[in-house]
């Protein structure tokens, strides 16, 4: 089971931490990864971890804002936005899978487990 919160209304340049509180060590055999959508668009991953290696990767529309992290002690993921955008806004989700890597962070259909989703909204 997976439970993000976080969520909420940040103005442009603002910052946001997610976090995502698992029943289980997230990073115990499952690849890790947060994923969002905006209304109307398709779901894209936003930032995936593998759980063999560490590997972490970004899309490009984050990279150097957004940063992923663990507290496997605390069985939660985070993700720590900086310096959003308009574009951010969405709903955000955490998922697992077993079988993933951080290379399926492209293929958000094929990971089996999801949150609720917590919502993003950057606005003046």
């Amino acid at each position: 089971q997976l439970v993000e919160s976080g969520g909420g209304l940040v103005e442009p340049g603002g910052s946001l931490r997610l976090s995502c509180a698992a029943s289980f060590s997230p990073l115990d055999g499952h690849a890790v990864g947060w994923f969002r959508q905006a209304a109307g668009k398709e779901r894209e991953g936003v930032s995936c971890i593998s759980s063999s290696d560490g590997s972490t990767y970004y899309a490009d529309s984050v990279k150097g804002r957004f940063t992923t992290s663990s507290d496997n002690a605390e069985n939660t993921i985070y993700l720590q936005m900086n310096n959003l955008r308009p574009e951010d806004t969405a709903v955000y989700y955490c998922a697992t899978d077993p079988d993933a890597s951080s290379a399926d962070c492209h293929s958000w259909s094929m990971w089996d487990y999801w949150g609720q989703g917590t919502q993003v909204t950057v606005s003046s």
